[in-house]
């Protein structure tokens, strides 16, 4: 099993293809079929994915679920010319992540993915996610402030003074977030600070914003303006962060979760299949709520590799790295680090 799971991370983590693996081991007098390492990790994928699927089930069991999507070439059509597909990656209130595949971004796989969550939903302002809100009773959508910080960035080329100006009120809302995480406050406390510090910035950068909208000659198609109306269109959901303490103010989290996806696509470049893109998802989640939950990927892999087979079905979720995790299943020290 330390081999398989020796691959997997080569490929997933250190973004090693498996070609290269291949090449690697053909020097070290090792010699193996590149179709052979293929179909080791496509069974290893079919193994890990019930536990994949248990750990997305957990994540959409909470309150709090930030989801995002990134592009991956996966399959083909005609040769030449591979497929756009998506990841849609979800990260819950209990620091797991899932990287479930899709072949397009069409709106209707938000709902296929979240299902009947009602909870509190933070997200870009793709239109996929306020279609998905505008259907579920008594959920919260929470917008990121990050993107709207960023399309003032954008624009500052073409307006200084005022993406400037935009950019240092958003700036104040950071400053408060930075305080209220280096003070480890309370989630009632955590409320309390952002209804003294934060509410009054945000009453004041909106209405500075609707100001200037009104006031300043500017056509249509100027950037402050596109990047004013985005935040306007917006102000409900980039509001949420106040009233509810478990609400991030931005989406980078998980954003960070996702470079590895994005260093991938540098290296092995693409799936050839859908199929080996589902995989790519399945293998990445696992890794990377290890990462969060501070597990070392190696040890998790060697040790759930030889559970998976024969572990009870109705208790799938304990190979979850959360909960394997919780559970010592295997306390041994790493031979890698």
């Amino acid at each position: 099993m330390s081999l398989l799971a020796g691959i997997l991370i080569d490929k997933f983590q250190f973004h090693l293809p498996l070609y290269r693996q291949h090449q690697r081991m053909a020097a070290a007098g090792v010699h193996l079929t590149r179709a052979t390492l293929t179909n080791w990790v496509h069974r290893m994928g079919d193994l890990l994915k019930p536990i994949y699927e248990a750990q997305l089930a957990s994540i959409l069991s909470g309150s709090v679920v930030t989801m995002d999507e990134t592009p991956i070439r996966a399959g083909r059509d005609k040769p030449g010319k591979m497929n756009k597909g998506y990841f849609w990656p979800v990260y819950g209130d209990k620091d797991e992540v899932a990287f479930p595949f899709s072949e397009n971004r069409a709106h209707a796989f938000a709902k296929k993915t979240l299902g009947s969550f009602a909870g509190k939903l933070v997200s870009d302002g793709y239109e996929a996610y306020e279609s998905y809100a505008k259907t579920v009773n008594g959920l919260v959508h929470a917008l990121c402030w990050s993107h709207t910080r960023r399309n003032f960035e954008e624009s500052l080329g073409a307006e200084p003074a005022l993406c400037s100006e935009a950019l240092e009120r958003i700036g104040k809302l950071y400053e408060v977030e930075a305080f209220i995480k280096k003070k480890g406050f309370s989630p009632e406390k955590c409320q309390e600070h952002r209804a003294e510090n934060s509410k009054p910035v945000v009453d004041g950068f909106f209405e500075w914003l609707r100001a200037e909208v009104e006031n300043q000659v500017l056509l249509p198609s100027h950037p402050f303006l596109k990047a004013a109306r985005y935040a306007m269109e917006r102000e409900m959901g980039l509001r949420a962060f106040l009233e509810y303490p478990d609400v991030p103010i931005d989406t980078n989290h998980l954003e960070r979760l996702i470079r590895p996806i994005a260093m991938g696509r540098k290296n092995w470049l693409f799936c050839w299949t859908e199929l080996g893109a589902h995989y790519v998802g399945v293998f990445q989640s696992l890794l990377a709520t290890c990462r969060l939950q501070g597990v070392h990927p190696y040890t998790y892999l060697v040790d759930v590799l030889q559970r998976v087979d024969d572990h009870p079905d109705s208790r799938i979720d304990e190979l979850t790295p959360r909960l394997w995790k919780d559970c010592l299943l295997y306390t041994s020290p790493s031979p890698r680090d």
